[in-house]
């Protein structure tokens, strides 16, 4: 049986608090494992986001569907202002968990948004939430609500719904008992993209958010009302790395768990609602977070609840770009680093060394949680730093984050795919590092059982080796999760003879089986080389620039262990079509790349092309006179005319410098001898029937 919404709205207004406990509760549990879809919308934001990419709208009106007629949002609504009026008076521990319990539920409607979204809700939310570093606020506007909860109806709501900005941020997936972690990663990654600031590739962008959603999508056709207006709620599924459920808290202190309800419920709004970012930025929101981060830096008992807080900053800076900067200018760097250290109980040894022990226990769920939020923050303050010229207390600093990365890196955890998700964003912020700031995941003493190459410990290149071939594995959303990785081997191989060294031996060893094309088997440089040619252009890219630098930018060296089919298109890219030696970009060692015995007996033999010894063909022109070779050759050149001319294709040639050029000159004479040999045979058939 529904619970009687305008009920609880009314004992709220008397202030009777047992009665709101035992109907929030039933409230909550009917809808606690659920979310508000709206059918009609989601139609419309699917046309636009597959037909219409460009379109952004300007108002909130795209968005309008009679919502007036809904007469379970506008209950919403009003509960929802109703609450937070109700949570500011001096309320019993469990009356005010459960009130913040409630908005944490209508926080995933957007349409239901607009109590919750003004700087007075946002205000109590935050310092329900332990963020005591805001504006205050004059006691006449605590009366003003007092008095007018209650008067929200569809005829005097000045704004129906929250404000869209067009961003890319329609994952339903909100925080809920199954799911105790906003599931924001991804959409957060594609909004912050539209707006051309923030690269989300390496960004990890999560598979959880997707799920919830993919569920959703499953099951949201069950729960069609029959208006066709709104389903009720459909159920999300839960996200691993959400903290304790709901019955788990019960034991627990009662503050720390409204803390952790009005935390979940500001991540809900901020992430919802476009106009809620834009005021939590006014209140300088970011400082009370990195404020309440540096308490819990400095304290020395562990902090608690504090990845809400960490995931409620990712938020503010992956949806605002502003918010980044001022980040960084307040040192957001070193806060966050301290964090991370105190976070995976970083032991350091000499400079720029961390201690890493491989027998230690592995990292814990709860741990590797807070970690992935602090590198995601790490990220988007950082994600356009390799880009700029560092100074020397810059570069002190990244080296020192660098070397708390490589921790990371290595660092256990429970379950490999925890373990890699670490890994993954810890390459994204390493990717984002300055290059020279990286050589101290090199200058770690060897130890026993360390890999090397001349005489440097590999351990951390020989954990980024394995963390791409997982990748490869994959084969999932390959420029998302393969970019990053790529790009940090290509520019560490440029910067370090010794890392070269290393992945030339793991990748590109001596050639021995040429029977198989490059790109067939299942080598690491079987692999590589298919990549060459993938539909999109930033992964073949990307692949063929790590292949190019091992073989230290020789243009015949990257022939032969990638065929020169495989390798023409970064060859035209960079001029080299025409062969030659070495690029001019780079300099490199002279350590030779001697050749196997299989190799050298079968060199005369390999087509160049293909990579591989080729089975001998017929010759199709055997037989043929030298009068039918040559009218085959002219039909060859005709038809090559034709397509170019009806520009179907645009015939080039390789030129001096090894650029492709277009071959529409060389080309005019057989034109102008197709067209004569056409016009005569016109006139012989006008003749023909002449005589006829």
């Amino acid at each position: 049986m529904p619970v009687d919404v305008e009920k609880i709205i009314q004992f709220i207004k008397q202030g009777d608090q047992d009665n709101v406990q035992i109907h929030l509760d039933d409230y909550n549990a009917q809808n606690s494992k659920c979310f508000f879809f709206d059918v009609e919308e989601k139609e419309r934001r699917k046309f636009r986001r597959n037909k219409v990419r460009e379109y952004i709208p300007d108002s909130d009106s795209d968005f309008d569907s009679d919502e007036n007629e809904d007469p379970d949002l506008v209950l919403r609504r009003r509960l929802a202002a109703a609450l937070i009026w109700f949570i500011r008076m001096r309320l019993q521990p469990g009356v005010l968990r459960v009130c913040l319990r409630t908005l944490r539920i209508i926080s995933r409607d957007r349409k239901a948004l607009a109590p919750l979204i003004t700087d007075y809700a946002i205000v109590t939310l935050a310092r329900l939430g332990g963020i005591s570093i805001l504006p205050t606020w004059p006691e006449e506007e605590d009366a003003q609500w007092g008095s007018s909860y209650s008067d929200i109806t569809p005829e005097n709501e000045t704004e129906t719904h929250p404000e869209n900005n067009g961003s890319n941020t329609q994952c339903p997936t909100c925080y809920s008992e199954t799911d105790d972690s906003v599931c924001a990663s991804a959409a957060c990654a594609e909004s912050s993209v539209s707006e051309g600031e923030l690269q989300f590739y390496p960004v990890n962008i999560t598979s959880n958010c997707n799920n919830g959603r993919e569920t959703q999508n499953d099951h949201h056709e069950e729960s069609i009302r029959k208006d066709g207006v709104c389903g009720v709620l459909t159920r999300g599924k839960r996200d691993t790395r959400g903290e304790k459920d709901e019955e788990g808290e019960e034991g627990h202190d009662d503050g720390e768990v409204w803390r952790k309800e009005a935390m979940k419920t500001l991540c809900n709004v901020i992430y919802n609602s476009p106009k809620a970012q834009e005021r939590a930025s006014t209140l300088k929101l970011l400082h009370g977070l990195s404020e309440r981060l540096k308490e819990g830096i400095h304290s020395s008992s562990p902090p608690t609840g504090q990845f809400f807080e960490l995931r409620l900053l990712f938020l503010l800076t992956a949806l605002r770009p502003e918010l980044r900067i001022e980040l960084r200018q307040e040192r957001g760097m070193s806060m966050l680093t301290a964090a991370l250290e105190q976070c995976l109980e970083v032991c350091w040894g000499e400079t720029h060394e961390v201690l890493t022990d491989l027998t230690a226990p592995p990292v814990c769920k709860e741990v590797s949680q807070r970690a992935l939020e602090i590198l995601k923050i790490l990220f988007n303050i950082t994600y356009n730093v390799h880009r700029q010229e560092v100074d020397e207390e810059a570069a002190a600093l990244y080296r020192h984050l660098a070397a708390v990365l490589r921790h990371c890196l290595l660092v256990n955890c429970e379950g490999e795919e925890r373990k890699e998700e670490l890994q993954g964003h810890t390459v994204n912020v390493l990717s984002a590092l300055p290059l020279q700031c990286l050589d101290v995941l090199l200058s770690v003493r060897l130890s026993e059982g360390s890999k090397e190459s001349g005489g440097v410990n590999m351990d951390c290149v020989h954990t980024l080796l394995l963390f791409m071939e997982k990748r490869l594995d994959r084969g999932h959303k390959p420029k998302e999760k393969l970019t990053p990785v790529l790009n940090l081997l290509t520019e560490s191989s440029k910067a370090h003879r010794e890392t070269r060294h290393y992945l030339k031996q793991q990748i590109l060893p001596p050639l021995r089986d040429v029977e198989l094309r490059p790109e067939q088997g299942n080598t690491l440089r079987s692999r590589l080389v298919r990549l060459m040619t993938h539909v999109d252009t930033d992964i073949k890219q990307c692949a063929a620039e790590l292949l190019f630098v091992l073989c230290k930018e020789n243009v015949s060296r990257f022939v032969k262990y990638t065929g020169y089919g495989n390798a023409a298109g970064l060859l035209a890219a960079r001029g080299l079509l025409n062969g030659g030696g070495t690029s001019p970009q780079m300099q490199y060692s002279s350590d030779s790349d001697s050749d196997t015995e299989e190799y050298r007996q079968a060199k005369d033999r390999i087509n160049l092309v293909t990579g591989r010894v080729e089975e001998e063909q017929p010759d199709p022109m055997e037989g043929m006179t030298e009068e039918e070779k040559e009218a085959e050759a002219l039909n060859l050149i005709n038809m090559f005319n034709r397509l170019s001319r009806d520009k179907i294709i645009q015939p080039v040639g390789v030129t001096t410098d090894g650029k492709l050029a277009p071959l529409s000159g060389q080309m005019r004479h057989s034109a102008v001898q197709e067209e004569d040999e056409e016009e005569e045979e016109d006139e012989e058939e006008d003749d023909s029937e002449t005589d006829q």
